[in-house]
């Protein structure tokens, strides 16, 4: 990342603490006492990137396309994972698991040049030290045309609709993912598209928004 202002670290960290707070409060909803459970973030990381290979394409024997759209869709899974990855290896200190990543964020990119070789260093960082690689994430999100702001007004509307899922019943089976033929993501893209992601009420504009569209509400 290119030197930035002392005022645009302040607002990364706003936010870095923002999605932070939004990520434990999902992970406190699916378990009280997710920081204590275990759970294997790490693993969770080399999956999605695996997914994130097979957008890309990785096939020599057939023509494929980039999907440029489900590799965004693909890191922002990936990034849920690493904040939650942080908030458990600073034992769920918001402060100092945003002083890290905003560290990170700042150093250098990933040296290499091929997106799959870094989707290949995203997981063999995730198995071997069990953490999220800053430097290759932020080369592949730039190769996929997005900043930092990006990524941001995308988690958090990912982060809400994961929300509302919850609360309409995704954990035992009765949530409806499909309404008026389209996937709520796609309802979620065409929502977040007409809200400032940087007004105060972001979140709560695309839950109310989610809200007024799902069936039976």
């Amino acid at each position: 990342m290119n030197a930035v202002s002392h005022q645009t670290i302040i607002f990364m960290k706003q936010k870095l603490l923002n999605m932070l707070d939004l990520q434990d409060q999902l992970n406190r909803q699916i378990n009280p006492d997710w920081l204590q459970a275990g759970y294997e973030w790490y693993r969770a990381i080399w999956l999605e990137s695996a997914e994130l290979m097979e957008h890309y394409g990785w096939k020599w024997w057939k023509a494929q396309e980039h999907d440029l759209e489900q590799i965004r869709l693909e890191l922002i899974d990936i990034w849920h994972f690493g904040l939650s990855a942080e908030l458990v290896s600073c034992r769920g200190d918001h402060a100092s698991a945003a002083a890290n990543m905003l560290a990170r964020l700042q150093g250098r990119q990933s040296r290499e040049n091929d997106f799959r070789n870094n989707v290949d260093q995203l997981a063999r960082h995730a198995l071997e030290q069990q953490a999220l690689d800053m430097p290759a994430f932020l080369t592949l999100l730039g190769d996929v045309d997005s900043s930092f702001d990006d990524l941001y007004r995308i988690y958090v509307g990912k982060n809400v609709l994961n929300r509302f899922r919850q609360d309409h019943g995704y954990k035992d089976g009765s949530y409806i993912k499909t309404w008026e033929g389209r996937e709520d993501n796609e309802h979620l893209a065409e929502i977040a598209a007409t809200v400032d992601a940087n007004e105060n009420n972001f979140e709560e504009q695309i839950y109310t928004a989610l809200e007024a569209r799902y069936p039976g509400t």
